[in-house]
């Protein structure tokens, strides 16, 4: 009797008080992170989006919302930066409330480091603060093309300009304070100018040095406050070595970079036309990592395979690291809205001419796929069935 009523009040103690012990879901243990990554929605459709919360990604047991916000919020920090059309403090307070309310996982994203520019035009950061730009030789052409002589894809800003840390970690601590978030996605991804020799500061500097110095100040900065950093991990591959290339992976030596971060950082590993098993390579350099599909359904169902994999056939010390799967959207919030409703139909012809599976359909079909999980009773080990569309 002395024994049953000592293991009560271990169980009691372990608990919150007034609240009694719960088992995790069965899909915790066997997928914790399912994730969905969008642009923020506009203003006007904010309320829909929310719909979309309710109704299509909490039916789906998605736990994890990665919001890219960018520039488009009204940042009362840097008013500069502010995007008059963008979200408002109160449109953010209703999507926390709407995540909460499901307990999804919300983390906001602002690009850091690459993508200061899109096509022809620089982002409010270099529109603001040109000092920041880590080539400012490099001229934005009238009509964007690749490849092109400067190999300009995006702008980048350069990491050891002594005040860009000022207005960039003003934005995020902002961001991350506005959505009550625990976590910030920092982008990272497709850095094509980084220690560029025309620059004063970081000309023929080490560029993976370079890369895991701004990763680790973006990370120490959150830290500090208690946030975990999350990026794209494209940087950190060899394209040369892997045949990756320059998107997927890293061609400007910045891949050796994997080995100098921080281990706490969650790696955002994206492929999207093949299921190239790089997320075994970030978990066995000990960081956690999550497989991200966009729009080939096929793909997405033998990523998820692999991680499954990964978390059912490796040690216990690599399969940790393996977090799960997260969808990205990068047709914008309100196109996503209008395709996965049917009021627009997906593009007929994508990249190389090949045919654009519809990234709604990817989700549909990656989340059908999730939903078939389950854990064998013998072992308590992951499995999936029947994941084929």
């Amino acid at each position: 009797m002395r024994r049953l009523a000592t293991t009560f009040w271990l169980l009691l103690a372990s608990c919150p008080l007034g609240v009694q012990a719960e088992a995790p879901a069965p899909l915790d243990g066997v997928l914790p992170v399912r994730g969905f990554c969008i642009p923020a929605p506009s203003p006007k459709r904010l309320d829909e989006f929310i719909g979309f919360i309710e109704n299509e990604l909490a039916p789906r047991s998605v736990n994890t919302l990665i919001l890219r916000v960018d520039y488009g919020y009204q940042y009362a920090s840097r008013p500069e930066l502010a995007a008059p059309g963008g979200l408002s403090k109160a449109d953010a307070g209703k999507l926390v409330a709407a995540c909460k309310k499901h307990k999804i996982h919300l983390i906001p994203l602002v690009n850091l480091l690459g993508h200061q520019s899109w096509a022809s035009h620089t982002g409010r950061l270099l529109q603001a603060h040109p000092e920041f730009d880590e080539t400012p030789w490099v001229k934005m052409p009238e009509k964007h093309s690749w490849p092109n002589p400067d190999r300009l894809y995006c702008k980048s800003y350069c990491p050891l300009h002594p005040e860009v840390h000022e207005v960039v970690f003003a934005l995020m601590d902002e961001i991350c304070e506005v959505f009550e978030a625990d976590a910030f996605h920092a982008g990272l991804d497709e850095v094509f100018y980084i220690g560029e020799e025309k620059c004063p500061r970081c000309g023929k500097k080490d560029k993976s040095e370079l890369f895991a110095g701004e990763v680790t100040r973006i990370r120490d900065r959150l830290a500090q406050k208690g946030r975990r950093m999350w990026m794209w991990g494209d940087r950190l591959i060899d394209g040369k070595t892997t045949g990756l290339g320059e998107w997927e992976a890293s061609t400007n030596d910045t891949h050796r970079a994997v080995d100098l971060i921080p281990k706490d950082v969650v790696v955002c590993d994206w492929h999207y036309e093949r299921a190239d098993p790089t997320a075994a390579y970030f978990a066995l350099k000990g960081l956690d990592v999550v497989t991200c599909p966009w729009k080939n359904p096929d793909t997405a169902v033998i990523q998820l395979q692999d991680i499954v994999n990964l978390r059912e056939r490796t040690s216990k010390a690599t399969r940790k690291h393996a977090l799960g799967m997260v969808q990205t959207v990068w047709s914008g919030a309100d196109g996503f809205l209008d395709q996965f409703y049917g009021r627009r139909p997906p593009a007929k012809s994508g990249r190389n001419g090949r045919p654009n599976q519809s990234e709604t359909q990817c989700f549909k079909t990656l989340y059908e796929a999730i939903g078939k999980l389950k854990t064998k009773p013998d072992a308590n080990s992951p499995a999936i069935t029947e994941a084929k569309p």
